[in-house]
């Protein structure tokens, strides 16, 4: 058995295979990342070439919610908490069966535009200076 560190991460080599060793909390994000729901089909044309409004409508907007949160690295929780919406909510509009209201797509893309925002300002207080 072998123990090094990469990126602040504990690593172990045991029987040729490498193992991390990473905070609970860390795993468990990960974990709830990793589970991301299936993303919602867009729904078929009818036989006109025409999509049914609502269902599109959903599917779109649960798609786009799912995208932007993981690029994010966030949990529903995560967001949820950032957006002031219960994480059942969230849930429903990211399975595409519910059609939120303009409210709380307002309060998700508020807090998805802050995280984004966020996450830029750590990157940029990271660089060096020149």
């Amino acid at each position: 058995m072998t123990n090094d560190r990469i990126d602040g991460r504990a690593r172990v080599r045991l029987g040729g295979e490498d193992y991390v060793i990473l905070p609970s909390k860390e795993f468990e994000r990960l974990t709830g990342l990793a589970k991301v729901a299936e993303i919602p089909p867009l729904p078929d044309p009818d036989g006109k070439g025409n999509y049914p409004a609502i269902e599109y409508l959903r599917a779109s907007i649960a798609r786009s919610v799912i995208r932007d949160r993981v690029a994010l690295g966030l949990t529903q929780r995560e967001l949820a908490k950032l957006a002031g919406v219960r994480v059942e909510t969230l849930c429903r509009i990211e399975t595409g069966r519910h059609t939120a209201s303009t409210a709380t797509i307002d309060k998700l893309d508020r807090a998805l535009k802050r995280a984004t925002r966020d996450r830029e300002r750590r990157k940029t207080s990271r660089r060096p200076s020149a």
